[in-house]
């Protein structure tokens, strides 16, 4: 007698699982298949393509009612089954058929998640799943109009490229940093959000999703910052949860999904499992390429192959927006075993990385050029030893086992005819003939003589290289100190690239300049961080894991592990009400040691770290806020007494010192900057050996500059003297604006100084007013979004993290 065999839902797997079964053993099974659409099997990865309007739905069949009738296999579309009755071995429908059956497939796929925002439920608002939701899309989209797509993963995009396809006027909101985080790394995702945004696609990353706003339809998105969006189409796209209710109700056990175990069956051995409703060894799978594997796994048991066993897959992504290629496989996370291989190719925008461990590679992501996607995606699930196709492994297999190439002799090997510097259309023969025709010996020199390299700076590496082939050992690449290891370039060559480029982002700056790792190293990234907030105040959002430890908790670590905190103290002055305060929280929290600092402050030190929070919270009711002490930033402007008290003294330099740390606090800068104004030429607050001081004078003010008194002990140097306070305060904030313009990542203003030139800075600030006075309203602009007091936004939750535990380990399970 035939054996009886149902399966719930109609979607790719089950279609591929009919497909081994009606292969492998035809009329074994009288099998009944009922999908919940009302249609039959179609390729549903292909959606997207439909969206945009490059295919119809005939296109993307897999099998057509003739297929059905061939293979003997009845389909019941349209039609949902609600329950199953595992004693009597049936399934009911929700038209109240009663099928039985011998075994039981469950192929139900997945639901999308709807984020249950106010609005959610408005008519407009729709998730992107099936061929219903494509439909609702096209018939929205031609009525034009202005379409939000919640969720930059894989689905979001697809839908924004269709929608925009189509002609609405597109906006994605995504939640994490750059687009597709999961399947890409940074340098990938700022690849990809670029080449949407030049298709007119807008794209706001960290974007919050506070509400969908209207009456009876669709009117706008709300964020949590307030902005809004005027929209006609809400398409919600933020990931796919397994559809296990049915198996649930059935009592079959269910974790994220329906458990199966290797062979696809349930917690039931008459009923298999397969698809994105299945949770197989902890993981649900959500592409199609894994599915197929369960599909044909479960076919063979059906089929009494009891070897037949699907172990879990490692997955591969593509987008499926024409004219973008994008690639990623494995695991690309770094660690302390593994290494990288990068190729970036700016002017293409190519960016490919390989993630090599234990010879092997473990993850890979592919840009602009996919084209070896295959091989490399063969080699991670091979485990392929790759140790000897190490040095030519990034060019991909046409490569493969070649000799390395020699830089210096391909150089040298190009014709004069060949171009260098696209920008400025600069030939070879022409650097070469400048190089010895003009006796030149710098990188610097070239550029002055030919504009080689001069724009866009990515033809940098090939100007050097026939500088060493012109010039030999007399060519010294060394004199510019490259940043780190990640790249060749000086930090005074990305400064000026990042205003170049208008490069507003990390990994805007690691693919346009060429890192030569996937995410820079503990040198670049807080010089990069450091770049960006000065160069974009307002535009670039700081990125808290690109500080130093120090920064990020916005404390001192000390030796033992605890921390000192440091209040700021105006101009060194403070009063009784911020001393008990200070008293009280020692007392509270058991603070072994208070110091006072050399810039009229107080520490407090052995603060534990989960105790910080607290810390501030009592210290920001008293009116104290963070002093810095940990920042590359202002520090303290240290005062004497000033015309106040001191008999000598001869103006205001408490007055002024306050006015200045108060003005000025907040800032970032390359280095810790430290202040001071004397009253008097006796010069009690020390100012002539500050980065900046201030000596006062009867006839005005002298302002002193590039002192230090760490490391390297220097007295300053005079850049100027006025005649008022205000032209002091201005001349302060000028300078401290154009070293934060200039000066390098952890180079102080002595060191600056010494490089550019006293002279240099004495034009800009000294002599020239009207660029002082643009320093000045740029110093001010960027104050706009600088002077919050880091300690009250961590009191509010900021980077809460920080201060949680990793983990929340037990003695016994320690000893474990």
């Amino acid at each position: 007698m035939t054996e009886k065999l149902v399966i719930v839902g109609n979607g790719m797997a089950a279609g591929r699982l009919l497909e081994h079964l009606t292969e492998t053993d035809p009329g074994r099974y009288d099998v009944t298949l009922f999908g919940a659409e009302p249609r039959v099997n179609y390729n549903r990865i292909m959606l997207s393509p439909v969206l945009a309007g490059e295919k119809r739905f005939e296109d993307i069949l897999i099998h057509d009612e003739a297929w059905y009738r061939t293979n003997k296999v009845s389909l019941v579309s349209g039609r949902r089954i609600v329950g199953i009755d595992r004693a009597a071995k049936t399934v009911a429908s929700e038209d109240g058929a009663v099928v039985s059956y011998d075994r039981l497939v469950l192929a139900t796929g997945s639901d999308p998640v709807m984020i249950p925002l106010p609005g959610h439920d408005l008519p407009e608002v729709i998730s992107f799943r099936d061929l219903d939701d494509v439909e609702r899309m096209t018939a929205a989209a031609a009525k034009g109009g202005k379409a939000v797509v919640i969720g930059g993963g894989l689905l979001g995009l697809e839908a924004a490229a269709g929608l925009k396809g189509r002609g609405m006027d597109v906006t994605v909101l995504h939640l994490a940093p750059t687009l597709m985080e999961r399947q890409l790394d940074p340098s990938a995702g700022y690849l990809l959000q670029k080449e949407l945004e030049s298709r007119g696609i807008r794209v706001i990353t960290r974007a919050n999703t506070k509400a969908i706003q209207g009456g009876r339809h669709v009117e706008s998105v709300l964020l949590e910052d307030d902005t809004e969006l005027d929209a006609d189409l809400v398409v919600m796209a933020v990931g796919i949860r397994p559809n296990a209710a049915l198996a649930r109700s059935a009592d079959l056990e269910v974790n994220r999904g329906v458990v199966v175990d290797d062979h696809m069956q349930t917690s039931d051995p008459d009923i298999l499992a397969v698809g994105e409703c299945v949770e197989h060894r902890g993981t649900c799978y959500g592409l199609v390429a894994p599915l197929y594997e369960m599909a044909k796994v479960a076919a063979a048991r059906l089929c009494d192959d009891a070897e037949a066993a699907f172990v879990g897959a490692v997955t591969s992504t593509k987008l499926k927006v024409t004219g973008i290629d994008l690639f990623s496989a494995g695991d690309f996370a770094e660690g302390e075993d593994r290494e990288e291989i990068v190729l970036r190719d700016a002017s293409r925008s190519i960016y490919k990385r390989l993630v090599i461990e234990d010879d092997r590679i473990v993850g890979a992501v592919l840009y602009g050029d996919t084209s070896d996607g295959a091989w490399f995606f063969d080699l991670l699930k091979e485990k392929a030893d790759v140790a000897d196709l190490r040095e030519t492994l990034i060019f991909g297999r046409a490569y493969s086992g070649g000799a390395p190439l020699d830089p210096m002799e391909a150089v040298a090997a190009l014709p004069d005819s060949a171009e260098i510097c696209g920008c400025n259309g600069v030939c070879k023969g022409d650097i070469v003939s400048a190089i010895t025709g003009k006796n030149l010996s710098s990188l610097e020199d070239v550029r002055t003589h030919t504009k080689a390299s001069n724009s866009c700076g990515s033809c940098t590496g090939l100007v050097e290289q026939l500088l060493s082939v012109s010039l030999g050992d007399a060519y010294d690449p060394a004199a510019v100190k490259p940043m780190c290891g990640c790249t060749e370039l000086g930090h005074g060559e990305v400064r000026r690239l990042i205003v170049a480029k208008e490069l507003k982002s990390i990994p805007a700056v690691m693919q346009e300049l060429e890192w030569t790792t996937a995410n820079g190293c503990a040198k670049c990234r807080p010089a990069l961080n450091y770049y960006l907030i000065a160069t974009w105040p307002g535009e670039y959002v700081d990125d808290q894991q690109s500080r130093f430890i120090n920064e990020r908790v916005h404390a001192n670590i000390q030796r033992d592990g605890t921390y000192s905190v440091v209040p700021r103290m105006w101009g060194g002055v403070t009063n009784a009400q911020e001393l008990r305060a200070i008293a009280d929280v020692v007392d509270k929290f058991e603070i072994p040691t208070v110091k006072c600092t050399g810039g009229q402050r107080i520490d407090m030190l052995g603060v534990r770290k989960e105790d910080l929070p607290a810390v501030w919270s009592d210290l920001n009711a008293a009116g104290l806020v963070s002093g810095h002490a940990y920042g590359k930033a202002l520090r303290t402007v240290k005062t004497c007494v000033g015309t106040d008290w001191c008999r000598f003294g001869t103006q205001d330099s408490t007055g002024l010192g306050i006015r200045i740390e108060k003005f000025m606090w907040g800032s970032w800068t390359p280095a810790k900057v430290k202040m001071a104004v004397s009253g008097c030429p006796r010069n009690c607050a020390e100012a002539t050996c500050k980065d900046v001081g201030v000596v006062c004078v009867e006839s005005g003010y002298e302002i002193q500059i590039g002192g230090a008194a760490g490391l390297d002990i220097k007295g300053t140097e005079l850049l100027g003297k006025v005649d008022t306070e205000d032209d002091a305060f201005e001349v302060i904030v000028a300078v401290v604006q154009l070293y934060r313009e200039q000066g390098w990542y952890l180079e102080r203003i002595y060191k600056w100084m010494a490089r550019v030139g006293l002279e240099t800075v004495q034009a800009q600030v000294i002599e020239d007013l009207e660029n002082r006075r643009a320093l000045f309203d740029r110093f001010v602009f960027s104050q706009r979004y600088s002077q919050a007091d880091p300690w009250e936004e961590r009191i509010r939750g900021r980077d809460a993290h920080e201060f949680a535990p990793l983990a929340d380990l037990t003695l016994k399970e320690a000893a474990e």
